[in-house]
């Protein structure tokens, strides 16, 4: 049974976007290798014509596999968001209970999810995104940890982009 998967509106055209560029010019640029692979002779010992047939084999995983995300994706409205309670689409304003560092992360779901990004991007299966979704602002969440800590994190702020 497939996973749900939640977009934000710019994370569905990202996802459109890559299917498009795979496609199209990522098919043509694989096909091309396997005619010039092709063109050495003998197929049935030409490493360039595995290796292109390979390529072809995983390109056309990814675009099912992306194809079948965009037939299961839940399409996050941003006018149904609202600022009394996390939920997947807002940005949230944390302080660390331990320390009294501040942080602030987005919450998304697990195909947008990207740490690095700034404001973070956290998937909702993570152990923070679980942690604060479904609380209000000035409470205070527990985190587990996959190392075994547990962090207590205060909500300043919810915000809807």
């Amino acid at each position: 049974m497939p996973k749900d998967v939640i977009l934000t509106p710019e994370g569905l055209q990202k996802l459109k976007d890559e299917i498009e560029v795979l496609s199209t010019d990522k098919r043509r640029e694989v096909a091309g290798r396997i005619k010039e692979a092709r063109e050495f002779g003998d197929i049935s010992e030409n490493s360039e014509y595995d290796d292109a047939k390979n390529e072809q084999m995983m390109l056309e995983a990814r675009i099912a596999s992306l194809e079948e995300k965009l037939r299961s994706a839940t399409v996050i409205d941003s006018s149904e968001l609202d600022s009394d309670v996390v939920r997947v689409g807002v940005t949230v304003h944390v302080k660390n209970e331990d320390d009294g560092k501040t942080d602030q992360f987005m919450i998304v779901g697990s195909t947008e999810a990207d740490p690095s990004a700034s404001p973070k991007r956290l998937s909702n299966e993570s152990p923070v995104g679980k942690a604060v979704l479904g609380h209000k602002r000035n409470e205070t969440v527990e985190v587990h940890l996959p190392s075994g800590k547990v962090r207590k994190f205060k909500i300043t702020k919810i915000a809807v982009p």
